[in-house]
């Protein structure tokens, strides 16, 4: 255990207090969130919408994940040579353009202008992560800023929560309930007719959150907010790369939020195909199963919130690589259940891997940060270009599932070992910043 962080005020420093901006700030985590767990169910929307494959559906995330990975860096010197305002500005602003492209999108008729919008959208949220996440870690004594992280990532699934119920209950309800080969089978005439009106249905709550993120805009923009602590806005950006990725605990870490990434798009999007396989055996319809499979997807939000916050509390105790490993672990053995259960006992499975992963993205996001200094900034890029896990992985795994069956199992049983393998990443990257720490080492 580690008591010294117990005396350690979190939202002030030198006498300043980052209440207000802590708490703004904050707000952006869950709009994010919102914006991630909307999208994760769209993959089978859109699959059914447009009568495509899983694979084709999950170019959804290789579109949205594709937008961290490509803005990561611009955002960074964006931040460098202006402010974290301006970069928390420059993103809301791009997410709200590309939530309200829905609607002309939606007028096409077409999935490829769906993808434009939603790659504009996470463009949005990268130069929002990019500023957020090291603005969070400056606020306070560098002793809590992994507590501080965690703490402002635990509203990150209270967005998520939210993006999940409005998913199920004003898409997923409202889309035609004819099944994917019902649609398969109709002429263009109908089937254009059912795909205008889902369109319809499913544009709406992303043209409701571009404009309450166009009210966030201007609250930001006339608010008092922290300056960047450094004088020079010199980009300098090769000898500043040079100079982290020589660090291990950063270079490890980029590669570990990789795969964590990866991990938790996988087990939060194809928990839906795997519950609609689960439950259709039990002799529901596909949309049922579809509904019921975002219930329990909602259920495992929830225990992910609920485990964040007690994983912060738990980080004033202990060794932040030791308590990422321990839940690593679990998060294996549970994904084991997740392959070989091909009942409910699966689902319940795939829910408490969502327990697992609570604490991992900040906690790995605030190791490999500890100790850079002004080059957060960019340190921050690297690890937000390591999101691009979620676009390339998942794809994988849609390919996978597509397969049907596998060893004489079902196909989407089998896909889940790429979340394993995944997870046993992140027990080494804890093991080895547990030993860091203990050596006193970087």
């Amino acid at each position: 255990m580690d008591n010294t962080k117990k005396s350690a005020p979190l939202l002030s420093y030198n006498g300043v207090s980052y209440i207000v901006p802590f708490i703004l700030i904050t707000s952006c985590f869950a709009l994010w969130g919102f914006a991630n767990d909307i999208t994760n169910p769209m993959v089978k929307a859109f699959s059914k919408i447009f009568r495509m494959s899983v694979t084709e559906g999950a170019l959804v995330q290789v579109a949205f994940y594709g937008g961290y990975f490509a803005m990561a860096f611009p955002a960074a010197m964006f931040i460098r040579k202006f402010s974290y305002k301006a970069g928390v500005l420059l993103g809301l602003g791009l997410y709200a353009v590309g939530a309200l492209l829905f609607f002309p999108a939606k007028m096409t008729g077409e999935y490829f202008p769906f993808l434009i919008a939603y790659f504009i959208l996470t463009c949005g949220l990268s130069f929002l992560e990019t500023s957020s996440n090291p603005y969070i870690l400056s606020m306070g004594s560098e002793e809590t800023a992994t507590r501080r992280l965690n703490l402002a990532q635990a509203f990150n699934p209270i967005g998520s929560l939210l993006g999940m119920y409005v998913a199920m209950n004003f898409i997923q309800n409202k889309l035609h309930p004819m099944d994917t080969d019902a649609r398969e089978a109709m002429n263009e005439v109908e089937y254009a007719a059912i795909r205008d009106a889902d369109l319809a249905t499913l544009i709406a709550p992303y043209l409701a959150i571009g404009l309450v993120i166009l009210a966030m805009f201007f609250i930001v923009l006339f608010a008092k907010m922290p300056k960047n602590s450094d004088k020079s806005h010199k980009i300098n950006f090769i000898p500043t790369m040079k100079r982290i990725f020589s660090l291990p605990h950063y270079r490890e870490g980029v590669i570990t939020q990789f795969f964590y990434v990866g991990a938790q798009i996988m087990c939060w999007t194809f928990i839906i195909q795997y519950g609609t396989r689960v439950f259709m055996a039990e002799g529901m319809t596909e949309q049922a199963a579809e509904v019921e499979s975002q219930l329990y997807n909602i259920i495992a939000m929830a225990l992910f919130c609920v485990s964040r916050f007690i994983c912060t509390f738990l980080l004033k105790y202990f060794n932040p690589g030791q308590l990422l490993k321990i839940l690593a672990i679990a998060a294996c053995v549970f994904t084991l259940g997740v392959i070989f259960f091909q009942d409910r006992l699966g689902m319940y499975c795939l829910v408490a891997v969502s327990g697992c992963m609570s604490l991992m993205f900040p906690t790995i996001y605030g190791i490999a940060l500890n100790r850079l200094g002004d080059d957060a900034k960019f340190g921050a890029a690297g690890l937000i270009m390591a999101i691009l896990g979620g676009s390339v992985l998942p794809p994988v795994q849609a390919a996978i599932i597509d397969m049907g069956s596998l060893f004489g199992m079902p196909a989407v049983n089998v896909s889940f070992v790429l979340p394993l393998i995944c997870f046993i990443v992140v027990i080494w990257y804890g093991q080895r910043s547990s030993r860091r720490a203990k050596l006193g080492m970087k």
